[in-house]
């Protein structure tokens, strides 16, 4: 207890002094405070915490006063807490209870039905039927007529609609009338909004900043016509990708410039930094169809202002040694079209096959209705062997290929696939040592189970028509076994034998895999698999089989794979294969 000595000759002294000292005293008794709240569950129960002060006061000491005012005001707040979820009736019953120092404010709620939409007049003023993402936002609008008003929903549909409207070109679109009316006795609410359109404005000029080529160059990339075409944000972006996807720039920016919108045309503004010019590349792997090597390359992204691009690339591995360079023309257009030249020349050694050859290459790419297409001429040449037997061999021969992917995420996609399709095909009378005709198609297909699994199908399919095998080299016969092939086998090991039992491929080729991954952590998983097919030619087709087990890191290089499997149900073959692939899903 704090006394105080009240002098006579000057009270205002003392009752200053006694004030100071009541206040240095402090509160005659403090408390503490918990809550103990019944009746709701999961977001509900979160949302009715977050906004009662007593769960914010509960790690404070507060006074009896404080703890009765905070108790009084809780069924107000709780109310209000539940409201955006579409409850409009909810009684709060309880008590607050004191034990000692301790306050516990008892609560139990009743939230009752909530109030649901009985209706929806949404009304966009403009012509804006037939415009797809505006159809798109007005069709999924939430909450529907019959659903609880929960007003978390209904904000991201308003943002959703209005986003529409500025993303097909209607810059000048506002709200006019937004208002949900709530009838408490019925349980019911009548939802209305009216959005003025406005004009709908087309491209107009763009305007590049920063960039290292000239305006006519950077044309090509733009995928509208400007006056034209009409403002859209998805063509917006799909021009930024290009840009990005052209590898000639560090930064690419594009913004649509609103400020200087007028006579219903909207500028775009780009802005571009240069990427580094050349890039010097090198690293080891190892891989168990090639053995451990080494790589390096040079590019240079751009040769000239015409943004002409050159690569080379050497890699050196215990069973295969490649040099490859390729001179790439860039074309005007929106589909990445491109005229390449390219030569190869590749030492391969394995336990199957010896080749040494020299490929040029001429082709066309460009993206064709979502598909990257490429069609062009090969020359190849050299000398290869195969189970002891020598050849040599000259083709010329024309190809055309079909490929596309699809990721939700390149580095780990949880949804994904990838289908090549690939045709070509040489006449003896043409340059070519042998006529022949061949087709294959690769595929993948992945798939997320749960948050930590995925599902992993793969299969590979070829056929080859020719009219002298023994001339066709080991590059363009189909092989089994390996990495990528059927695990369990060892590299190009499966396939059609000659009368000493050696592999010397086949004309056929089916492969298919089935695996299953999960991971225990973010970046660690373990895998288990079953690859099945055969290389073949005719009908003599003889299905192998192998299983196993592997182990999954997701590196900071790309996922590393390290599989050990074993034939199944092959009493020719047996023992433990060791399989390790480094690189990407897809």
């Amino acid at each position: 207890m704090a006394l105080c000595m009240i002098d006579p000759r000057h009270p205002g002294r003392a009752v200053l002094t006694a004030a100071v000292t009541l206040l240095l005293a402090g509160p005659a008794f403090a408390a503490r405070l918990s809550v103990q709240l019944e009746g709701l569950d999961g977001a509900l129960r979160e949302a009715a915490l977050a906004r009662l002060e007593l769960e914010q006061y509960a790690s404070r000491e507060v006074s009896p006063a404080q703890a009765r005012r905070l108790y009084n005001r809780a069924e107000g707040q709780i109310q209000a807490a539940l409201e955006p979820y579409g409850y409009y009736n909810v009684s709060v019953h309880g008590e607050l209870k004191q034990s000692g120092e301790t306050f516990t404010a008892v609560l139990e709620v009743k939230h009752g039905e909530p109030v649901r939409v009985t209706d929806v007049d949404l009304r966009i003023d403009g012509q804006t039927e037939g415009i797809r993402a505006i159809d798109q936002a007005r069709a999924a609008f939430q909450p529907r007529v019959g659903q609880p008003l929960d007003h978390a929903a209904y904000e991201r549909s308003k943002a959703t609609v209005s986003a529409a409207l500025f993303g097909s070109g209607y810059l000048d679109a506002t709200l006019g009338t937004h208002r949900v009316e709530v009838n408490r006795s019925s349980n019911a609410a009548d939802i209305h909004l009216a959005w003025n359109a406005g004009e709908r404005y087309r491209f107009g000029e763009t305007h590049f900043e920063g960039g290292q080529f000239s305006d006519d160059f950077m044309a090509r990339y733009i995928p509208w016509e400007p006056g034209k075409d009409y403002y859209s944000q998805d063509q917006l972006l799909s021009f930024q990708q290009r840009l990005v996807d052209a590898n000639y720039f560090a930064i690419a920016q594009v913004q649509p410039n609103v400020e200087a919108a007028a006579d219903g045309l909207v500028p775009i503004d780009v802005m571009l930094a240069p990427a580094k010019r050349t890039v010097y590349t090198g690293g080891v792997f190892i891989g168990t169809d090639t053995g451990p090597g080494v790589r390096g390359g040079v590019e240079r992204r751009w040769v000239n202002e015409r943004g002409h691009k050159l690569n080379f690339e050497a890699l050196l591995a215990q069973r295969l040694s490649t040099v490859t360079g390729l001179y790439q023309i860039p074309l005007p257009g929106p589909d990445n079209h491109a005229y390449n030249f390219g030569a190869t020349y590749r030492d391969e050694d394995t336990d199957t096959s010896q080749s040494k050859t020299l490929r040029l290459t001429a082709n066309d790419s460009r993206i064709w209705h979502g598909w990257l297409r490429t069609v062009g001429l090969n020359f190849l040449t050299g000398d290869f062997k195969v189970a002891d037997v020598k050849g040599s061999t000259t083709l010329l021969y024309p190809e055309i290929s079909f490929a596309k992917k699809h990721a939700d995420d390149l580095t780990f996609p949880r949804r994904g696939w990838s289908l090549t399709l690939a045709g070509r095909a040489g006449a003896e009378s043409v340059l070519s040592d042998t006529s022949f005709a061949q087709v294959t198609a690769d595929a993948k297909w992945i798939r997320g189970l749960g948050d930590s699994s995925r599902f992993i199908a793969r299969g590979s399919l070829g056929y080859t028509q020719v009219s002298n095998f023994d001339r066709l080299p080991p590059e363009l016969r189909f092989f089994a076994g390996g990495d990528r092939s059927i695990r369990g086998y060892a590299f190009q090991t499966v396939g059609p034998r000659n009368d000493e039992d050696d592999v010397i491929g086949g004309k056929q080729l089916v492969v298919a895999s089935a695996e299953y991954e999960y991971y225990f952590s973010q970046n660690w998983g373990a895998a288990a698999f079953v690859d099945s097919g055969d290389a073949f030619s005719g009908g003599n087709f003889d299905l192998k089989v192998g299983a196993g087990l592997g182990l999954r890191w997701r590196s900071p290089v790309g996922m590393v794979r390290v599989d050990l499997a074993t034939p199944v149900g092959d009493r020719y073959a047996s023992g433990v294969e060791l399989h390790i692939i480094i690189g990407p899903d897809l």
